[in-house]
């Protein structure tokens, strides 16, 4: 089994069911934070899925996607914990 294989028929069916009990918890999630921790959760298994596909086919272009994604990743959860301390502050 080389590191294809490996990638292919375990990380891959991994990451596949981590991202339905993530999206179980973006419904069920009884508070907002909850929500936003998941939604984030699900973009970063996404980008470690791109990562995992651009090794598979040897096409790197799709890194560039993952990194493009991370820094949207980034930029929402700042973007919440900023608006969580305002809405805290106003309280």
């Amino acid at each position: 089994m080389n590191l294809s294989d490996y990638l292919y028929y375990i990380i891959l069916p991994i990451l596949a069911v981590s991202v339905i009990i993530m999206f179980v918890r973006f419904l069920l999630g009884p508070k907002l934070p909850d929500r936003v921790v998941a939604l984030d959760l699900m973009l970063t298994t996404g980008i470690g899925i791109i990562a995992i596909y651009s090794i598979r086919t040897n096409q790197p272009t799709f890194l560039d996607i993952a990194m493009i994604m991370a820094l949207i990743a980034f930029l929402g959860t700042v973007a919440f914990a900023y608006y969580l301390e305002k809405r805290e502050r106003n309280d």
